[in-house]
């Protein structure tokens, strides 16, 4: 990895760094790849804003890759995901944004937002991962003006692009669909047509030649199959030979033996248990034909049949609807049993939902089956140490604090904490999250010191992910700041305890309004709280805040 380096006497130097000794501090300067390269003004202003904070090191593709050299390019798209994920901070300048300073008392207006909404940075292909991958993602204006960053534009940005606000917030790519992941970029457009399924690489953690000849509709086509082998998990060889659809002539007009394309769909067709059809005949008479046409007739609709079900799930849950949201995760579950396996990773991804769904209705003994089961097989697919594995780990540990199962729930949020440390460091937000929750649990256990190391250690990463003035504004670090201030209460230390919820009031009435529910219970809590201290009254303890989600 080559990164610019700002040296004291005002110098800009290139170094190449091999994996081990990569700065663990640097930022990115994002631009829109295409005719518009990043001019020497935009470099000199993203060398003083890094510098501004703290920052020696940079990172711009036009300087850092040479993009003559095909090994480079590769490696580098290949590695690029990684590098915007342990970036410290990303600048994203617009030039189609405009919010010129000003003293006025009209400043805080939000007249640049809608043109920030239409920016066509929003547009490009490659900017999904910048988008996605950091942690910290600063906005700046045509005037080089900061207008804010990913959490505090969060809203705007999801309503914009049409993603998921968990992953904006850090969630494993895996949590989501393979359809839901295309549709983030169906709208999307790159300089090099081929770049429309390149860009697209790291969003689905495969790898694949780069021929920049061969069109947009090959690369996808070479894209979708890459997909589909590294779904199936690693012990894909072992049962299947590879066979590409993608070589077989256009079937389209193949309808002279339609009556055995019938015969066959009604065979394998049923009560969902695995089928085999036998097709033997004299060589020569298009039986290999006849297999290709029925797969390409039948597969792709079975398989799409089951992505709508399981978005419509997630949909459905998302709006409270958790009854048609099992309906669909069970079509879901089924289609995918009958179309991959019991094993798929895709199977796997609607058993986990199932787990959540039955966690959120109560069912908690059927939501430990399906955690269980999700778990054994992302293990058997992934390995312990995946995040996809160590986010079904997590639901599991979550699901034993409300089974009353601490000792367990305690070695459940081990693990992950753990892993994720070794694989993102200790400020990640995933990881952030996780400390929060293991904060809760020695809370329930009554372990209040090691609490309250773990609550202050996720608020101080909260601030350092995404800044002192943006943590009233994100839930999760909300969550800990409510938390310290139960834990505070406890501790009979009243007058933390009121600077925390009075923190959070500010936050709960910023987020979700004055006359939300949430506002209105910390706004009694605290009312009850300046009683308390007023009158010296015994000190009611009170239930802390969800885990952070």
């Amino acid at each position: 990895m080559r990164l610019l380096q700002y040296n004291n006497g005002g110098d800009i130097s290139l170094t190449e760094f091999f994996e081990g000794d990569i700065p663990k501090k640097y930022t990115i300067l994002s631009h829109r790849w295409g005719v518009e390269e990043v001019t020497f003004k935009d470099l000199a202003d993203g060398t003083k804003q890094a510098k501004r904070d703290g920052l020696r090191y940079f990172w711009v593709d036009t300087y850092c890759i040479d993009k003559s050299n095909a090994v480079e390019l590769q490696e580098a798209i290949n590695s690029m995901f990684r590098w915007y994920r342990d970036v410290t901070k990303c600048y994203v300048y617009l030039p189609d944004v405009s919010r010129p300073r000003t003293n006025s008392a009209d400043a805080s207006s939000e007249a640049w937002v809608s043109t920030f909404r239409e920016s066509e940075w929003f547009t490009r292909g490659w900017t999904l991962q910048e988008l996605i991958a950091p942690a910290s993602v600063n906005f700046f204006s045509k005037e080089r003006e900061l207008l804010g960053n990913k959490v505090s534009l969060e809203r705007h940005i999801c309503e914009v692009i049409e993603i998921p606000v968990n992953a904006l917030r850090g969630s494993l790519l895996s949590d989501f669909s393979v359809t839901e992941r295309m549709s983030w970029a169906a709208s999307r457009e790159t300089y090099r047509q081929e770049d429309r399924a390149y860009s697209l690489l790291s969003i689905f953690d495969v790898n694949m030649p780069l021929i920049y000849s061969e069109g947009k509709d090959k690369a996808m086509q070479r894209l979708r199959e890459e997909i589909e082998k590294a779904s199936k998990g690693f012990k894909r060889e072992d049962f299947a030979i590879t066979f590409s659809l993608s070589d077989v002539s256009d079937v389209e007009n193949f309808v002279t033996r339609k009556a055995e394309l019938v015969e066959i769909h009604k065979a394998l067709s049923g009560d969902g248990s695995r089928r085999t059809v036998i097709h033997y005949s004299l060589g020569g008479i298009s039986k290999t034909q006849l297999a290709a046409a029925y797969a390409k007739r039948h597969k792709d609709i079975d398989d799409e049949l089951a992505d709508e079900c399981h978005s419509l799930g997630v949909l459905y849950a998302e709006q409270g609807e958790l009854v048609e949201a099992e309906q669909m995760f069970q079509r879901a579950l089924q289609g995918r049993e009958k179309a991959w396996g019991p094993d798929h990773t895709s199977t796997l991804e609607t058993i986990n939902n199932l787990g959540n769904l039955y966690n959120n209705q109560g069912k908690l003994d059927e939501a430990e089956q399906m955690y269980q089961r999700a778990l054994q097989g992302k293990e058997e697919a992934w390995g312990p140490d995946h995040m996809s594995t160590l986010d079904t780990v997590n639901n599991l540990a979550a699901l034993y604090v409300d089974q009353g199962k601490l000792v367990d729930a305690e070695q459940m949020y081990q693990r992950p904490l753990q892993s994720k440390e070794e694989a993102w460091g200790p400020d990640h937000m995933s990881m952030l999250d996780t400390v929060n929750n293991l904060g809760s649990l020695y809370a329930d256990q009554g372990k209040l010191v090691e609490a309250e190391q773990m609550f202050q250690r996720a608020l101080q990463g909260y601030k350092k992910a995404i800044g002192p003035d943006n943590i009233t504004t994100y839930v999760p670090a909300l969550s800990t700041i409510l938390n310290l201030g139960l834990l505070f209460q406890c501790q009979v230390d009243l007058a933390k305890a009121r600077t925390m919820f009075s923190k959070a009031l500010r936050g709960y009435e910023q987020v979700f309004g004055p006359d939300h529910a949430k506002s209105e219970a910390l706004r009694d809590r605290l009312c009850a709280l300046d009683a308390v201290m007023a009158n010296k009254a015994p000190v009611e303890t009170e239930e802390r805040a969800d885990d952070t989600s």
